[in-house]
């Protein structure tokens, strides 16, 4: 039984054999965190503010052997397994209570082959840090859209960003990875190499491995791309949406473009008349020839009426760390997203709907396009399964007092709620999984059974569990 005064990690330590955790730590290279030590609590915070978990030990790796040491550690004494790479997945998985943390934090190398077109990074190397490196040779992946993201959790189960229509999914330029599996082997995965593996971990999220570092394929991106940036006042929110709906359907795959209902917040680039209206409003970039910006974007400037025009050209680096002063570490968060077979008049008016009745004012529900190159891929070439939607719908719940909990998350679960309702709606994407309370057959459709199969192979024990889990099959089953 748990003592009134002890965490759950403290009890955790206790009932771990001394020598066996003593022996642990004097091989470890990098850092052995206990609850006892003065950086524990810093260092179990993850950037979701609602997350309050109590490890019994926090590893925080050097290199690929620490991270097998404590693979093997939690298998050898049942612990609860989580993985930080970058501590941005908004359910939390990064850490656990009473388990040991795999921190990959201080494995963020990034190197750039310009002969193969290619950069690998390591496991807990954030967007940031590859845009920085690849950027100095005019050259980028696709990844997110907020530069302090780590590229492990958004990769393995997707990743959208300002390239995915040009390039596809941030899994779809993978050309290998290295990953540590749940026997404590490293595994190199690609296409020529253990190929059920690479298959599984493009879209499986971390129910495979501990992957350590990840090679992309790179694109001529950049150093200045023209950056779309229009709010609109919410009254005009399905006006701005049906001309965004009409955009997509002939947008070049070199422009993309985010809608979202939001609040206008109270900066000096907003007229002060407008601070805290309800607004509508649409980012996203162009890659082509600069001097054509305006016309591939001019249907939906012309729209309505702004509130504010913050377009124009930007360097690559500065599009992609755009919103991230609005995603600080601590605040809290709620997210839950479904796709949409199409962008219909029940859609807009429940974004102008929920957008009004937000109890916060930086809660945003925003609208993704997709296709194009998302949709070359074959559905079943890789875990990820629903490429063919052409948009994906995300509520977004952001505040910043835990008294305002329950009023956040009932918003997005009721917003939420009445738009799966509609007949255009269906399925889940594991960047955006509330706190992964939904089957996670709704992330994989058909693909789910080949995933079950390479989970059982991989991982029969079922360690890596700390996501949305894939369970592999028993004995008879």
């Amino acid at each position: 039984m748990v003592s009134m005064n002890k965490s759950v990690g403290e009890a955790a330590l206790e009932n771990l054999p001394s020598d066996a955790v003593r022996a642990f730590t004097a091989d470890f290279h990098g850092d052995v965190l206990r609850p006892s030590d003065e950086e524990y609590d810093d260092d179990r915070q993850v950037w979701n503010g609602m997350i309050d978990k109590y490890p019994a030990l926090i590893a925080r790796c050097s290199g690929v052997a620490d991270v097998i040491a404590g693979v093997n550690f939690a298998r050898g004494h049942d612990l609860p397994l989580a993985v930080r790479g970058g501590g941005h997945n908004v359910a939390g998985t990064a850490v656990c209570d009473g388990g040991i943390v795999v921190d990959l934090t201080a494995m963020n190398g990034v190197r750039v082959d310009r002969e193969a077109g290619t950069v690998r990074a390591e496991g807990g190397a954030t967007l940031g840090d590859v845009d920085r490196e690849t950027q100095a040779f005019g050259l980028a992946t696709a990844l997110g859209a907020v530069s302090q993201t780590g590229i492990a959790g958004l990769t393995l189960n997707g990743g959208y960003g300002h390239l995915s229509r040009e390039y596809g999914l941030a899994l779809d330029n993978l050309v290998s990875v290295d990953i540590v599996t749940a026997d404590g082997e490293v595994r190199t995965a690609s296409e020529d190499e253990n190929p059920d593996l690479f298959w599984g971990i493009r879209g499986g999220g971390s129910n495979l491995g501990v992957v350590t570092s990840f090679e992309y394929a790179l694109h001529e991106v950049g150093p200045e791309v023209y950056a779309f940036f229009v709010w609109f006042h919410g009254d005009d929110t399905e006006m701005t949406m049906r001309a965004f709906r009409e955009w997509t359907e002939t947008a070049p795959r070199d422009a993309g473009i985010l809608a979202f209902t939001a609040h206008v917040p109270d900066l000096e680039e907003f007229p002060e008349e407008s601070w805290g209206e309800p607004a509508v409003g649409l980012l996203g970039s162009y890659r082509g020839d600069l001097a054509n910006a305006d016309a591939v974007f001019g249907s939906l400037r012309e729209s309505a009426t702004p509130v504010a025009d913050l377009s124009g050209p930007t360097a690559y680096v500065d599009l992609q760390s755009m919103l991230d002063e609005d995603y600080p570490d601590g605040l809290r968060y709620y997210w839950k997203s479904i796709f949409l077979e199409e962008l219909t008049d029940e859609v807009f008016e429940l974004l102008g709907r929920y957008n009004e009745s937000t109890p916060s004012m930086l809660s945003t529900i925003d609208v993704w396009h997709l296709g194009d190159a998302v949709a070359d891929v074959p559905q079943d070439a890789t875990a990820f399964w629903h490429r063919d939607k052409p948009y994906m719908l995300n509520f977004e719940a952001n505040w910043d007092d835990a008294a305002d909990d329950d009023a956040n998350v009932s918003w997005v679960r009721e917003g939420f709620a009445a738009v799966q309702a509609l007949p255009v709606a269906s399925g889940r994407y594991g960047n955006f999984p509330g706190m992964n309370e939904d089957p996670a057959k709704l992330l994989y459709g058909d693909n789910y059974e080949r995933l079950v199969d390479v989970k059982t192979e991989y991982d029969p024990d079922n360690l890596f569990r700390s996501n949305s889990n894939v369970p592999p099959r028993t004995a008879g089953n």
